[in-house]
């Protein structure tokens, strides 16, 4: 929770200074029972109307005060709370995009939606009535405890003794409602991860006609965590007749001890009606109190799970690592005796080696599971090699900082994404390229429809590329990829949806526009990869082949099986001679 008060801290004399607003019109309000006790019990029997009216004047005065006060005071209350909450959810997004997939992993996507969403709001909701609330009910209590132990000490009695009691019980049903919610946020959590899942394959449920099946366990997250809050509010609500319970039985005291005291003339009408409004302030006061305590407890709950995101270590540290001797070029690519489990119990990946020269295109196949895409991973650094290192231009991976190594590279992910705004947006990805790199990028991806398209450029796609077909997304993704000219160009099944003249035209483009990129290319298909300088063969995390396509097709029995059932027989005799 350190961190979360790291927050509030910039802002203390601010709140400070609201927090003293709040006091004096708390403490405004505070006078009106006295007051009117005055009025009651001196001037009415002695029929003094000046001063009635006076007084009468003051009280309205102090109401006036008491409700401008009140609302400057809760207006800066929510613009703090807003300043603050937004730079926690803007910071805690940053870190989010900052961190490891090992990390990600670890925290979930689904929980990372809801600490960014229903956890900040519920820091925000904390932070904004602890300033409105917490400095307000409090003196409330105080005030209006001390107010009728001025007017009364005997009848105040009857009403303080029962408060220890109750705020003893408060506080432990707090205690254990801050274990109920964070319990129920994980719930939320789950429920969030079902509702992704079945939202990103909506289109699959509904063609297998499992809408049914999806239904039943989103159904399932949703009550665990309904029954989860349930259990929680439950807990919290019994603040309230709690509260009421030992309060009437304090009320009852000051009726029947007033009414006596009164008939003995010991104690004023006058009195017994100001208590009656002081007790009405301090029941208000505590109801508050129980509110603060149940908002207090999701808030503190919250702000731990924002805090566990803040405070993750920095996992893929930056390394002080001299480069290797000799001048290698930028784009050379160089996997040393690579190893990596996501487990840490079975290799993923075991004992890759290869090179790419600067300008040359890898090919990277195998079947489903082999780890061609944990191979990209890691070339990526989204993980570390558990074994060996992995050099970029002579330098080892560990040691290139991340916005360097990241523009080193044009991707195209086998399921990428495309968000809801223009063409433009989506090639151009904030990196402000200009018109003509951007067309001549949608030129070599072979995404000439954009010309015909309505708008070219500036014309309008879905979020996730609905609209489009599964060629016009690959060729969208293409140009992404091509159009900011990188060293290392990566396309990982970036083809499989382009028929076979399509693609014979980008892989022409790759040749000749991008003749000085390391060009690695993950495939399905050999003929997106039959031109390759060097073919790797993977399986089952190990490399069994790798060469030319001629070479790999004499000596490497998995690759020539592949060869046959693609290309079939004689195209293969063919290609071997």
């Amino acid at each position: 929770m350190k961190t979360i008060f790291s927050y509030i801290f910039p802002y203390r004399a601010s709140i400070a200074f609201e927090m003293c607003v709040k006091i004096l019109g708390t403490v405004t309000e505070l006078l009106l029972p006295w007051m009117l006790q005055v009025i009651l019990d001196e001037f009415v029997p002695a029929r003094r109307m000046d001063s009635i009216l006076l007084w009468g004047g003051g009280m309205v005065l102090c109401a006036l005060s008491c409700f401008l006060l009140n609302v400057w005071a809760n207006r800066m209350a929510t613009g703090i709370s807003r300043q603050i909450t937004g730079k926690l959810r803007f910071d805690l997004f940053r870190k989010v995009l900052g961190l490891s997939s090992s990390q990600v992993d670890a925290f979930t996507t689904p929980s990372l939606i809801s600490r960014l969403t229903s956890d900040t709001y519920h820091v925000h909701e904390m932070v904004d009535r602890m300033q409105r609330m917490a400095v307000r009910a409090p003196i409330m209590l105080l005030g209006g405890v001390t107010m009728t132990l001025f007017l009364d000490p005997v009848l105040a009695c009857a009403l303080v003794l029962p408060l220890p009691l109750m705020v003893g019980g408060v506080w432990m049903l707090s205690r254990y409602g801050i274990r109920l919610y964070t319990s129920t946020q994980s719930a939320v959590d789950a429920m969030v991860r079902r509702a992704k899942e079945s939202m990103v394959g909506v289109r699959v449920i509904q063609a297998l006609s499992k809408v049914d099946y999806e239904i039943g366990h989103f159904e399932t997250a949703n009550r665990e965590a309904a029954y989860r809050e349930y259990r929680a509010g439950l807990l919290m609500n019994a603040t309230n007749p709690l509260i009421n319970a030992i309060l009437n039985a304090g009320l009852t005291g000051v009726v029947v001890i007033g009414a006596f005291r009164v008939n003995s003339g010991a104690s004023q009408p006058g009195a017994i009606i100001a208590f009656l409004s002081y007790f009405t302030m301090i029941l208000n006061a505590l109801m508050a109190v129980s509110r603060i305590f149940v908002m207090f407890s999701r808030g503190i709950a919250s702000g731990r799970r924002v805090a566990e995101v803040l405070e993750a270590p920095e996992s893929l540290r930056l390394l002080d690592l001299p480069p290797v001797a000799g001048d290698a070029p930028k784009g050379e690519v160089v996997f040393d005796s690579v190893s990596f489990s996501y487990g840490k119990a079975e290799a993923d990946l075991a004992d890759i080696s290869f090179c790419v020269k600067a300008g040359q295109t890898l090919g990277i196949i195998g079947p489903t599971g082999c780890g061609k895409t944990t191979l990209l991973r890691l070339l990526l650094r989204a993980y570390d090699p558990d074994k060996g290192r992995i050099l970029i231009g002579g330098r080892d991976l560990r040691s290139i900082p991340a916005d360097e190594l990241h523009q080193m590279f044009g991707i195209v992910f086998q399921n990428d994404f495309l968000f809801d705004g223009s063409l433009w947006e989506n090639i151009d990805f904030g990196r402000k390229l200009g018109e003509d790199r951007l067309m001549q990028a949608a030129k070599n991806a072979q995404a000439q429809f954009i010309r015909t398209r309505p708008g070219g450029l500036s014309g309008h796609i879905a979020s996730r590329g609905a609209d489009l077909s599964g060629g016009q997304k690959q060729r969208v993704l293409l140009a992404r990829a091509m159009a900011a000219s990188p060293q290392i160009l990566i396309l990982d099944d970036s083809s499989s949806a382009l028929d076979y003249r399509t693609d014979a035209a980008l892989r022409r483009a790759l040749a000749s526009r991008f003749s000085s990129s390391t060009k690695i290319i993950v495939a399905q298909r050999i003929s997106a990869i039959r031109h390759a300088d060097c073919i790797l063969v993977l399986e089952e995390g190990r490399m069994i082949g790798r060469g030319t396509h001629e070479e790999l097709l004499s000596n490497c029995p998995s690759y020539r099986a592949i060869a046959k059932a693609q290309m079939g027989e004689e195209e293969e005799n063919n290609a071997r001679k």
